[in-house]
């Protein structure tokens, strides 16, 4: 039996042309909420290249019809191909010092902090928020969401690179994470005391309703807005001052200024904000 011809990639012929961005830009937005400005196009021409060659397609075309089909099971795949997933452990460190302060005030109390990370990526944020909580002695859990399964996948697996996780010290490394060895050396893997307190789940930010939730008392919200027009800021924001309590902290990304505008927010340092009022 002769082995099958080996489908050959084309990228000469597969070229992105101003409708079928245009389109790109349509339906993520629609299944998103997704705002993608036009200096995007090569990042989306990137992305979605590595979408045609493991579908074994030869142009953007074919490729969104494919998305566009009823019942598609690649629209998925489409949405966590064009997600931003930027992260690190402890990155914008102010969030982190200031959510130990608060930690560690609860946790004279004895009552838990409810965290949540709403565009958790792979994981490294909402991991770093239970570190905290966990150094504080302080009683809590973090529900970790993402609209994109992919990132979720290596987020609840907890397992990295050991040079993800360079920047931590010594002590907190080895308080926090296992070592692996033989065929996992290079890799460490997220203790069980800290897997135990960080709950994740897929949840799209845009979606016209969320699954309840519980009051917060902290929420991350980082490098997210950004994608989205101003009045689905604004009603983001509305939606995360319904569930945070009074004094609950928010925290924005390092260029983002959006709860200043909210009655409902004082800034209470480096892009970070106290919920006031009820």
């Amino acid at each position: 039996m002769s082995a099958l011809p080996e489908f050959t990639f084309d990228h000469a012929a597969a070229m992105l042309s101003d409708r079928e961005f245009a389109t790109v830009r349509e339906l993520i937005a629609a299944h998103a909420g997704i705002k993608l400005s036009p200096q995007k196009r090569n990042m989306v021409y990137n992305r979605l290249l590595r979408r045609l060659r493991a579908r074994g397609l030869s142009s953007f075309g074919d490729y969104l019809q494919l998305v566009q089909r009823e019942g598609s099971d690649e629209r998925e795949a489409f949405v966590n191909a064009l997600t931003t997933n930027l992260t690190a452990f402890f990155r914008e460190p102010h969030h982190f010092e200031l959510l130990a302060e608060h930690a560690r005030a609860r946790a004279r109390g004895g009552k838990p902090l409810r965290c949540w990370s709403n565009a958790c990526s792979t994981g490294e944020e909402a991991w770093s928020i239970a570190m905290v909580l966990r150094e504080a002695e302080c009683p809590g859990e973090v529900l970790a969401t993402d609209i994109d399964t992919d990132v979720l996948q290596t987020a609840q697996a907890g397992v990295y690179r050991m040079e993800r996780t360079a920047g931590l010290p010594p002590e907190r490394l080895r308080r926090h994470f296992l070592r692996g060895t033989g065929s996992n050396e290079g890799l460490v893997s997220v203790r069980p005391e800290l897997r135990s307190m960080v709950r994740f789940a897929q949840l799209n930010l845009q979606a016209p309703a969320w699954p309840a939730l519980e009051p917060c008392d902290v929420i991350f919200c980082r490098n997210v807005v950004i994608y989205f027009d101003r009045e689905f800021q604004k009603r983001l924001l509305a939606r995360l001052a319904d569930l945070l309590v009074p004094g609950g902290l928010l925290m924005v990304g390092h260029s983002e200024s959006f709860p200043a505008a909210h009655p409902g927010f004082r800034s209470c340092g480096r892009t970070a904000y106290e919920r006031v009022g009820g």
